[in-house]
């Protein structure tokens, strides 16, 4: 049997045991986290069970997606004093509801085929609107299904459909790509391809262009490939899956096809399998000048590295619109070898302090900064 072939039927029998040993509830533990001189992070609410993706409405309301839970939450910090004083579940028994997104005074919650849209939310967080089907033709694969989702500066919702798969050639031209619509679902269309599965985008608060996450294949060994992220100035572009990984690690399945097509390579190379997330721009005010409008990244960590690797926060800095660097900037939540929480998400604050959302111990912290 082909090593392909014998990781496939195993596959689900590993997700499984992955399964079981990182979904466990854990304590949260910000004291563990170390950051750089003048930032601190606390604990913003400790009772979000499997939080996720997050988006902040107009009137402060923290919106946040979960995965296994099928529930969508309201975090509501009426006192002002940046801790969570009420969790409201505003929405459950949905198929994987990671992706939200805010806009116009609706909460749009993408499930696995289909984004729904709850109207006039932050009204009704106790008694919530029945959902519209904004869109339901999304593929129902749940392997890679799950999506996060935000609207751009052209006021369409993004929203990628991740590989069914580790690594595989699909028919359907939706796989592997980030798809996009209008608000109210119409004129879906493919912005781009090769794409194995981002949770994570954003897009440049000066040119404009989205900047997005992608989780490398698996079973290449503890190494290879890295994970991505990515730059797609213009829609049309394809970025190499399931042919190419990183810059240029050809597939040893699909490598030897379309090696005559041009595809774009990653602005940075990220660390082998640390599951990068959630990322954003820095557009506050709070932190330092050298901060602004660099890119924080959620490193969900490593699942079946025979060393455990990610668990963090990183920083990709940019010289005008080229990566350059890539450092850790909060690292605890790997201690001694062992596993307490897992960053998923970021959300940047009016205040300029950024929230981290942790689905393994249920949690969102707060990192703020105080110039000594």
């Amino acid at each position: 049997m082909p090593p392909y072939s014998m990781y496939r039927f195993l596959l689900p029998l590993i997700l499984l045991l992955a399964a079981a040993t990182f979904c466990n509830a854990a304590q949260p533990m910000p004291a563990k986290i170390t950051l750089p001189s003048g930032f601190s992070i606390a604990l913003y609410a400790d009772n979000v069970p499997g939080a996720r993706s997050m988006a902040l409405g107009t009137k402060g309301t923290l919106f946040v997606g979960s995965r296994d839970e099928g529930k969508v939450y309201a975090v509501l910090d009426r006192n002002g004093d940046h801790v969570a004083d009420e969790v409201i579940t505003i929405a459950k028994g949905l198929e994987m509801p990671n992706g939200v997104a805010f806009r116009n005074g609706s909460l749009y919650v993408a499930e696995v085929s289909r984004v729904l849209r709850y109207d006039n939310i932050e009204a009704r967080l106790r008694n919530p609107p029945r959902p519209i089907a904004v869109n339901a033709s999304f593929p129902d694969k749940s392997h890679h299904g799950w999506k996060f989702i935000r609207f751009g500066p052209d006021g369409r919702l993004y929203v990628p459909v991740g590989a069914p798969c580790n690594v595989c050639e699909e028919k359907d031209p939706r796989f592997a790509t980030i798809m996009r619509m209008n608000a109210d679902g119409s004129n879906l269309e493919i912005f781009a391809r090769g794409v194995r599965n981002t949770v994570g985008f954003d897009w440049h608060p000066r040119t404009g262009e989205l900047w997005f996450t992608d989780n490398g294949r698996d079973w290449l060994g503890d190494n290879i490939p890295p994970d991505e992220l990515n730059r797609a100035p213009r829609p049309g572009l394809h970025f190499g899956f399931p042919y190419r990984h990183g810059r240029n690690i050809p597939d040893p399945e699909y490598g030897t096809k379309r090696t005559k097509d041009r595809f774009v390579p990653p602005e940075m190379e990220l660390g082998p399998h640390v599951a990068a997330l959630g990322m954003r721009f820095y557009t506050g005010t709070m932190f330092p000048e050298r901060y602004r409008n660099q890119i924080f990244i959620a490193e969900h960590g490593s699942w079946n590295r025979s060393e455990r690797i990610g668990y963090r926060i990183t920083l990709v800095r940019l010289e005008g619109n080229r990566a350059v660097s890539y450092e850790p900037f909060a690292e605890g939540w790997l201690n001694n070898g062992k596993v307490w929480g897992r960053p998923v998400d970021l959300q940047i604050m009016p205040d300029g302090s950024m929230l981290v959302s942790d689905d393994k111990a249920g949690a969102i912290y707060r990192i703020s900064y105080q110039r000594k």
